[in-house]
C-alpha cells in the first residue's frame, strides 16, 4: 500500500516537474543522493526544420537511458507535457503518461519508445518529456528527456486519401448532373421552336387539302354526269339570215 501510494505520488511529481522543473521536484521523491541516470530523447521522424507534432497522427520519441549506476534501474513511467513558448510559460496540455516497467542493467544503455498524439491548432509550443524511474531499493526518482520547442502542424492532404477521392467523385457527379440537365433543357427549347405558327398553319393548311374531304370538294368524277349536261348547245341557224345572203 505505501509502495502504491509512493508511487503515485512520484507520478504527481512527474506532471509537475515537466512544467516547473526537474530539480525541485526529484528532491521531492528521493533527496539523499544523486543518481548517475541520464535520458535523452529524440525523433525519428522529425525533419530538419525541427519537430513537428501532426495533428490526428502519432508522434514517436525515442528515448535512450543511461545507466552508470552499479545496480540496474528501473523504467517506471514516461510522460509529458505542452507549454507556451512565452517567457512566462503557461500549461496547455498534458500529454498521456505511459506506463513500462523496463529494467535497464547496471553500466549500460537502452532506449524506450514513447508515443503521444495531439488535436490542436497549429502553434508553437514547448515539449517536456519526463520519466519516473526506481532503483534497485525500490527508490524513485525522476529524468528529464526532452525541453524543446516543437510545431503543432496540421496533417499534409494527398490526392489518393479516401475521403479526397470520395469529394473529387461527388463533385463530378454534381458537375455532370448540371450539364445534362441545362443540355435536355436547351434541347427541349430546340424541338419547340421549330414549330413556329407560321409553319404550324402551314402544316394545318397542308393536311386540310390532302384530306378526303376537301379532296371529294374540289374533285369529282364525271361518268355519272348526263352526257346532255356536259354537251355544249350546237349554235342554231338563223333563217332570216340565210335567205338575204340567197337573194343577193
Amino acid at each position: 500500500m505505501t509502495r502504491f501510494g509512493f508511487l503515485s505520488l512520484a507520478l504527481l511529481s512527474l506532471q509537475a516537474f515537466v512544467g516547473t522543473g526537474f530539480a525541485a521536484d526529484a528532491e521531492k521523491v528521493e533527496e539523499d543522493r544523486t543518481f548517475a541516470v541520464s535520458a535523452e530523447a529524440s525523433f525519428p521522424s522529425s525533419e530538419i526544420f525541427g519537430v513537428k507534432l501532426v495533428n490526428g497522427h502519432p508522434t514517436q520519441a525515442l528515448i535512450a537511458f543511461t545507466n552508470e549506476e552499479p545496480n540496474p534501474i528501473t523504467v517506471n513511467f514516461i510522460g509529458g507535457s505542452l507549454w507556451t513558448v512565452e517567457e512566462e510559460s503557461q500549461a496547455v496540455r498534458n500529454l498521456t503518461a505511459t506506463r513500462y516497467g523496463v529494467e535497464i542493467p547496471a553500466n549500460s544503455k537502452e532506449s524506450v519508445s514513447y508515443s503521444f498524439a495531439t488535436e490542436m491548432h497549429p502553434q508553437d509550443l514547448r515539449l517536456n518529456i519526463a520519466a519516473i524511474l526506481s532503483d534497485s531499493e525500490g527508490k524513485f526518482f525522476t529524468v528529464q528527456a526532452f525541453n524543446g520547442t516543437v510545431s503543432v502542424v496540421e496533417p499534409e492532404t494527398s490526392i489518393f486519401d479516401p475521403q479526397i477521392i470520395f469529394l473529387y467523385f461527388f463533385l463530378l457527379a454534381c458537375f455532370v448532373g448540371v450539364v445534362y440537365f441545362f443540355y435536355t433543357k436547351r434541347k427541349s427549347g430546340k424541338s419547340g421552336e421549330k414549330r413556329t405558327p407560321a409553319k404550324r398553319a402551314e402544316s394545318v393548311a397542308t393536311e386540310e387539302t390532302s384530306s378526303p374531304a376537301v379532296s371529294s370538294a374540289t374533285t369529282y368524277n364525271a361518268d355519272w354526269i348526263p352526257s346532255h349536261h356536259i354537251a355544249r348547245p350546237e349554235a342554231r341557224k338563223v333563217k332570216g339570215a340565210g335567205k338575204s345572203k340567197v337573194r343577193s
